[in-house]
């Protein structure tokens, strides 16, 4: 993903004096600091009959330029000219979608050839498709949030108005801006036009004034965004409380002993948060009620969070029901509904770290109430006001994931571990179900399947289950934003929460009906 089309597009690239679209963020950004890549495996093992498109063909994360933190959305000219696949519409819709939710500014360093046409029917119509960003553009300026557009090679077709709506404009000499391209500017009315005569950077600074900026080349635009960024004022920032930060007392590289590898394993989910927050303190809220969700309060950063975990230990107590870790049972729903109302009452943004199977089912957590509960849980979720950052450990399965933040309940960022799966139902559960479904639909066909056939359908469906269950397919489908190293999580964190807190709008705090 990291060396997009390959080194032979690369060189192309630099041939026509032009940087890729990972050297000019890092020339880009300040000295020193990091680029923070969200959806680098977009499109991971996609479109093979057409090649592939690596990282979805265009590079989108946070960097910090003159000081202050920006959404970068760079195109990828080495991979297909920077053609827009599916995906590459999703994952710029995606990018847009967190800076908007947190009022971070934009940079967009354009270099594209516009639709993959063998595609275009995947692309062009719908809400969330190509048109999608432009509206965005239009709404993010009226919003007040800054966008900043470099056209730094191909800006062609409905392409260009991403540029045009954005509030400053600059493009380098040997770059072409045009609705139409010169082949087909001659096939539709036969005027026979060079790039540069039809939408040049000279044309479009002296004669059409559509830019504010023309520069001769890529590291001169740079210094040049850098320069018009210098010159922003600050906005207000969100009310969060932070203090001065505090280092863990644990290492971060002691998560990879805490954390299994084997999904039935045991673990105190405890020494996760230890791990990640300030001083390893973690206030717990109603620790010895509803034992399988862990709830708390710590600091991260010097950020206030509000935490809620799954308990993967299981609870074995005299006197009471034994309970499985991972599950969410009615007392631990319902504690988790009430305190993520106290932390919008309070202002407190939320982390949600995700290693859950599911809601306990059978007659004994029917009679509990445990789908009212699950109910008030989600209403809670999914009116919640704060800031929610979600971080897939282990498993996410079912209505768990729903409950816990999962990517339809708007999570500012959805992260995920290499130890992560998600799906309706683990990987054996599934295929065991889909087994039993092929093999009666075989029967009623009229096969007799002999046991080597039947445990072959179990192989094939448990491989081809297992792999949906890879982090990186989801990854793929832009369901998460980003795999985190275990060791890498902490500063992960607080580089989303520093990004949130740029949005002082917080909506007051309303739930709908809950059940009782």
């Amino acid at each position: 993903m990291i060396q997009g089309g390959g080194p032979e597009n690369i060189g192309k690239q630099h041939e026509k004096g032009r940087l890729t679209a990972r050297e000019r963020i890092a020339e880009l950004i300040d000295p020193g600091t990091e680029f923070f890549e969200i959806g680098l495996f977009a499109a991971f093992d996609m479109y093979r009959e057409w090649g592939g498109a690596p990282a979805a063909g265009v590079v989108t994360g946070i960097g910090q330029v003159e000081g202050r933190l920006f959404m970068i959305i760079a195109n990828d000219a080495t991979v297909k000219a920077g053609s827009f696949f599916p995906m590459t519409v999703k994952k710029v819709l995606r990018a847009q979608r967190v800076a908007m939710d947190s009022h971070l500014p934009f940079i967009y360093l354009v270099d594209s050839a516009g639709v993959f046409l063998p595609l275009q029917d995947e692309i062009f119509p719908d809400e969330d498709d190509f048109g999608r960003i432009f509206r965005n553009n239009a709404r993010i300026s009226a919003s007040g949030i800054p966008q900043i557009a470099a056209i730094m090679g191909n800006c062609v077709a409905g392409g260009a108005y991403l540029p045009v709506m954005s509030d400053k404009i600059l493009m380098t000499e040997g770059s072409g801006l045009y609705i139409a391209g010169p082949s087909l500017v001659k096939a539709a009315i036969g005027q026979d036009l060079t790039s540069e005569e039809l939408g040049g950077a000279q044309l479009h600074s002296a004669l059409s004034g559509t830019i504010d900026f023309r520069e001769p080349d890529d590291p001169s635009c740079l210094r040049r965004i850098r320069e018009i960024v210098s010159l922003m004022g600050q906005r207000a920032r969100a009310p969060f409380h932070r203090s001065a930060p505090a280092e863990p007392l644990h290492g971060a590289e002691e998560l990879y002993e805490r954390m299994p590898l084997n999904p039935s394993r045991e673990y105190d989910v405890r020494d996760i948060i230890a791990r990640l927050v300030d001083l390893s303190e973690f206030i717990e809220y109603k620790a010895e009620y509803g034992k399988t969700l862990i709830c708390g309060y710590a600091r991260l950063g010097g950020w206030s969070v509000g935490i809620v975990a799954n308990q993967k230990t299981h609870i074995r107590e005299p006197g009471r029901a034994y309970e499985v870790g991972g599950v969410i049972y009615t007392e631990a729903a319902d504690k988790a509904a009430r305190f993520i109302m106290d932390c919008n009452q309070n202002l407190i943004p939320l982390i949600f770290l995700h290693d859950v199977n599911g809601f306990m089912v059978g007659r004994d957590a029917e009679i509990s109430g445990i789908i009212k509960s699950g109910a008030k849980l989600v209403n809670v979720v999914s009116n919640s006001v704060v800031p929610k950052i979600t971080v897939i450990l282990g498993g996410s399965y079912g209505a768990g994931h729903y409950a816990l933040c999962g990517k339809a309940y708007d999570p500012r960022f959805i992260f995920a571990w290499p130890t992560a799966r998600y799906a309706v139902m683990a990987g054996a559960s599934a295929a065991r179900t889909l087994a039993d479904i092929r093999v009666r639909q075989e029967e009623k066909a009229g096969r007799k399947l002999s046991g080597q056939e039947r445990q072959e359908i179990i192989r094939s469906i448990q491989e081809q289950y297992d792999r949906a269950l890879d982090p990186r397919y989801a990854a793929a489908r832009l369901w998460i934003d980003k795999i985190l190293h275990p060791a890498g999580t902490r500063k992960a964190l607080i580089l989303a929460l520093d990004v949130a807190s740029h949005n002082p709008e917080i909506e007051p705090f309303r739930t709908g009906v809950l059940q009782v």
